[in-house]
């Protein structure tokens, strides 16, 4: 069964203006609000449709007064997300409305897309797709909710080279080749309608990345439970290899990590057991949740962090 995109995790400066951002201009729902289990003196934050599913998560490490980011080879270069074909007019008026600087609509693989930042300069791109206003959506501002976000279209990387990770995305995450633009190759997963979608980009002897605010730090692949995961950390080290972490529990799914040969940090996330497994779907993301090894600390936590609101 082919892998998509699980969520993409990025950095941010401001926890306030993240959630203002995301939440509020484009739409979308704060699903689990918790601390970075590693740093949990910080939050992460997730956001994504209206029950958290796979393929519609972003989230984010906000860290206070973080410097910003720098775009190189090495990262994930943008992070596209899935809106209904004729909805690309209201969201380029919302953006402008909103004083978000955006490029131009132009089309990519035959579709219109809208590239725009976030406050960080986090990199992002709404692609119109045929069919998408078929998919569920999520919509509690403003924002009409035939014009909803509809989780994620695709994620852009910056290589050198495309062939080594090229071979991890069809091996290993079961993606075929999906025609190229320019420098621009796409591979897609058969079969997976939301977040199915990667691009790798060739820049050659570029400047490599370097990590801060408006940077991705990973991009996290499906795993259909603990054995599909198994197998797919099987398959890299045999075939390719690449050793992983151990897995690690996050409460929300569990999880591997490794470099793949680009240098982009890649996660396998299990589906299970999703983000209703610490409070009710119809609550997500309203209260602070935390693991049970930081349950004793929550007082501490909760002085520390900042307010939200």
């Amino acid at each position: 069964m082919p892998s998509g995109i699980h969520h993409v995790t990025a950095i941010a400066g401001s926890a306030r203006r993240n959630v203002d951002f995301y939440t509020g201009t484009l739409g979308l729902r704060l699903v689990k609000k918790t601390v970075n289990f590693d740093d949990p003196g910080s939050y992460h934050l997730y956001y994504g449709d209206g029950a958290g599913h796979p393929g519609t998560i972003l989230t984010f490490f906000p860290w206070e007064g973080a410097p910003p980011g720098r775009l190189g080879i090495g990262e994930a270069q943008e992070t596209v997300f899935s809106v209904p074909e004729g909805s690309i007019g209201y969201w380029t008026q919302r953006l402008i409305e909103k004083g978000v600087a955006h490029d131009p609509p132009a089309k990519r693989f035959g579709e219109t897309t809208l590239a725009f930042k976030d406050r960080d300069g986090t990199r992002l791109a709404l692609a119109g797709v045929r069919g998408a206003e078929a998919a569920p959506g999520w919509s509690a501002t403003d924002a009409p909710a035939e014009h909803a976000i509809r989780g994620f279209h695709s994620v852009s990387l910056l290589l050198a080279e495309a062939g080594p990770t090229a071979a991890i995305l069809t091996d290993v995450f079961g993606f075929v080749a999906d025609g190229r633009e320019g420098l621009t190759q796409r591979y897609r997963a058969p079969g997976v309608e939301v977040g199915g979608l990667v691009d790798l980009r060739t820049a050659g002897e570029f400047l490599m990345a370097r990590q801060g605010a408006g940077s991705v730090h990973h991009i996290a692949f499906r795993a259909a439970d603990d054995a599909a995961q198994a197998a797919m950390v099987k398959k890299l080290v045999q075939d390719h290899h690449l050793r992983t972490t151990e897995q690690k529990d996050r409460n929300y799914f569990r999880s591997v990590y490794f470099r793949e040969p680009g240098r982009v940090l890649f996660e396998i996330a299990t589906d299970p057991p999703g983000f209703a497994v610490d409070e009710p779907v119809a609550s997500l993301g309203q209260a602070l949740k935390l693991p049970p090894f930081l349950e004793g600390r929550r007082a501490a936590i909760e002085a520390a962090l900042p307010k939200l609101d």
